[in-house]
């Protein structure tokens, strides 16, 4: 009953908060920070609705000034709520073309001047990864999730090179947001509060790397994150 009562809150408030952001939308279209905007209208009702406590600790990210790439670990659908919280000043995010088609959400996330991209046209998703690197030279910052697809597993996936190679040819730093596994432990049927641990690693810097240093930079990044993923599951356990 409560399952079924939740996920009726929920669908009404991702209309609701849709219906409130395309006006907002509209009235500044492709502002690079309505992304956070709206991150923050999904997140605030949504995360008190599941019953998530979400403990920021993400100071290396929000003292990072604009125009860097933001990588993190994609657990669930309900990452828009979690990570909402955490989503810093004029920031973009990298998704597939069918996310544009998701009524009122795709219309938010084509105003929010986020980068669409058809992963099944070669040309024209080379064309989306040179629009990242202009929208990284004007002092916007961009969201990734380097393992391609949802994992609410104990280990990372292979990241892809995407985001490091933007990285790179931008000379920007890289900047790696942790999510504890909270996917494994949601539970809609249930009352009882949960804490979701959101943390930001210290920038890693790309200036003055080249191509032929991606596969070192990618693995230096991968250890870190489930590295901290592994230390926040066993604070989380103690606590």
């Amino acid at each position: 009953m409560l399952y079924s009562l939740r996920m009726l809150l929920l669908a009404l408030h991702f209309l609701v908060v849709g219906a409130v952001g395309l006006i907002i939308g509209l009235c500044r279209p492709f502002n690079p920070d309505n992304s956070r905007v709206f991150a923050r209208l999904y997140s605030l009702p949504a995360t008190w609705l599941m019953r998530l406590k979400v403990k920021a600790e993400v100071g290396p990210l929000w003292d990072q000034p604009p125009g860097c790439v933001i990588v993190a670990n994609h657990q669930s659908n309900f990452d828009l709520f979690v990570l909402g919280q955490v989503v810093p000043q004029r920031t973009v995010a990298i998704g597939k073309k069918s996310l544009g088609w998701i009524p009122l959400f795709g219309q938010l996330f084509w105003l929010g001047g986020n980068v669409l991209v058809d992963r099944k046209n070669a040309y024209q998703a080379r064309k989306a990864l040179q629009k990242t690197t202009r929208v990284l030279q004007d002092d916007t910052s961009i969201w990734i999730f380097p393992e391609g697809t949802r994992n609410a597993g104990e280990h990372l996936l292979a990241f892809k090179k995407g985001a490091f190679h933007m990285a790179i040819e931008a000379g920007v730093p890289i900047v790696p947001v942790c999510v504890s596994r909270y996917a494994g432990r949601l539970a809609l049927n249930s009352w009882r509060r949960r804490t979701v641990i959101v943390r930001s690693l210290p920038p890693i810097a790309t200036a003055g790397m080249t191509l032929q240093d991606l596969p070192a930079l990618i693995e230096q990044c991968r250890g870190q994150m489930q590295q901290c993923i592994d230390r926040m599951e066993g604070e989380l356990a103690k606590g």
